[in-house]
């Protein structure tokens, strides 16, 4: 699934031909596409036709652009395999196109955006914006923790929130209602580089390996996102359909069996949660 770096690649990608952009048309192939927007297709369209966008945001893993005249968003997120695409106005259709979305832009002239979804686990919607603090979101993402790398994430409210839950911090890491946009690539890697075993209670964490951690998780996200995200194959890709190159600089997540880049012991894989942990038994021990 998309994390947030790759979101955040995509989010930067879409920013310069929908900001000032009309909507000019938007055709929906597939109703799967709109699981968020319960008002059905007619709706979607008819409250994006004729609005521009008016911004490009993210938290975590979601994305939105803000509409003008109305306080509103189109909201998307991407699911295991959901695409946001920029290709040119008359492009044959995508492999697995789901919606394409028609703009007007006032200095880069027409450009379509298409979302296309393999799995069908993505959706986008027409969502109402309300306050959050100091800012508009769009009201499926209340819910949704600041990530690590937002300004207005609080270091110190994350640190009471792990002394509350005896779970294992790997667990907590994906609690999006905790901190949000990290997912499983993202904690393994944050993880081995904290030198934290995946199974230890969160509540067993000392303020400096909190700080550590944290600090790990950023440094993990910034080379994530300076690489274009991680991708494993053509599931993820950015606006252009370009794959991310951080797959490359893993040092756990993926490696079973391999050595650790670290100490050279062999890199264990554990199922966890449906999928797989990944580290060190050396260098993450379980204290």
């Amino acid at each position: 699934m998309p994390e947030l770096p790759e979101v955040e690649v995509v989010r930067s990608g879409l920013a310069p031909a929908a900001i000032g952009s009309r909507i000019s048309a938007v055709s929906v192939f597939d109703e799967r596409a709109l699981t968020r927007h319960p008002a059905g297709s007619a709706d979607f369209v008819a409250r994006l036709e004729g609005r521009s966008f008016r911004g490009a945001e993210r938290r975590g893993k979601f994305l939105w652009l803000p509409l003008d005249g109305a306080e509103a968003a189109l909201i998307a997120h991407l699911g295991m395999s959901g695409q946001m695409l920029l290709r040119a106005p008359e492009a044959p259709p995508e492999r697995h196109e789901r919606i394409r979305i028609h703009l007007e832009h006032p200095q880069h002239g027409h450009v379509a955006i298409v979302f296309a979804d393999q799995r069908t686990f993505g959706s986008l919607a027409v969502d109402p914006l309300v306050v959050d603090g100091d800012s508009l979101i769009p009201s499926q993402v209340v819910r949704i923790a600041r990530d690590p790398v937002d300004a207005a994430f609080d270091d110190l409210a994350f640190r009471e929130a792990l002394g509350r839950r005896g779970s294992a911090i790997k667990r907590v890491l994906l609690d999006q209602g905790v901190v949000s946009g990290i997912g499983n690539i993202y904690a393994d890697e944050s993880l081995w580089a904290a030198r934290i075993h995946p199974e230890t209670p969160a509540n067993q964490l000392s303020t400096v390996a909190v700080r550590r951690l944290l600090a790990e998780v950023r440094t993990v996200l910034g080379k994530a996102l300076a690489e274009g995200g991680t991708s494993f194959d053509a599931q993820y890709v950015n606006v252009n359909g370009e794959s991310g190159y951080f797959a490359h600089s893993l040092n756990a997540y993926g490696r079973g069996g391999e050595p650790c880049p670290r100490c050279g012991s062999p890199v264990r894989r554990e199922a966890f949660m449906n999928r797989s942990s990944h580290y060190c038994p050396r260098c993450q021990r379980r204290r």
